[in-house]
């Protein structure tokens, strides 16, 4: 089985105004133009962090769409969850990892064969001004994270990957670590360029135009 790699980190906001002025501040630029996922009721900000240790990732800022209508299920990544909104009223926070991989089924069944439940995979979409972005992507049906947030979400893209379509941002993600990920979880996913420690789920180090800027979600 071929590893998964580094997709994408996940920014979680109160407001996508909130998460620009967040990321102008710390990350001295604004995000590009994102979009809507209808079936999760929420909305993004996105941009190129892909290096040489972690091509093709980029960031995403993501917030409850104000002007969608309710979903019919929980949303991804937590968001619904009360203590996260409280987290992250006064500030964003970074919240999770994405994983990309070319055999979800198979990535999928290695984890629940370890007693892990990664939630069934979802066909999703979005439209953009330069076409449409289609994938598929595990959420648990509570849209709950597991291990404390340290499992990164896996998908896998159908086509074309959102960095084929961003310019160089200025940020590039030199350094990232997972805490709290079983021996049989690093070994299944084998995560390229990934450090591995007890604690917090996730940190990473990106060097940006304010200098190098460390994110974590202790």
């Amino acid at each position: 089985m071929s590893s998964a790699e580094v997709d994408h980190l996940v920014v979680a906001a109160t407001s996508l105004e909130q998460g620009v002025a967040w990321c102008e501040a710390t990350l001295g630029i604004t995000p590009g133009p994102g979009g809507k996922h209808l079936l999760m009721g929420t909305h993004n900000r996105v941009f190129s962090i892909a290096s040489a240790a972690f091509p093709g990732a980029y960031f995403e800022i993501i917030a409850i769409d104000p002007e969608a209508s309710p979903p019919a299920r929980r949303r991804w990544f937590g968001l619904d969850d009360p203590a996260l909104q409280q987290r992250i009223s006064d500030a964003p926070r970074l919240v999770h990892l994405v994983a990309r991989t070319r055999m979800l089924g198979l990535h999928r069944e290695g984890l629940v064969n370890v007693g892990i439940d990664p939630g069934q995979p979802l066909a999703m979409s979005r439209e953009t001004l330069q076409g449409r972005l289609a994938w598929r992507i595990l959420v648990r049906d509570d849209g709950a994270l597991q291990l404390g947030g340290a499992l990164p979400t896996l998908i896998q893209w159908d086509g074309t990957h959102p960095t084929a379509r961003m310019a160089t941002s200025g940020v590039a993600l030199r350094e990232l670590q997972l805490g709290g990920l079983p021996p049989p979880v690093r070994q299944l996913l084998a995560l390229p360029g990934v450090a591995y420690a007890a604690a917090p789920a996730l940190r990473a180090v990106l060097s940006t135009p304010l200098g190098d800027v460390t994110l974590d979600t202790g």
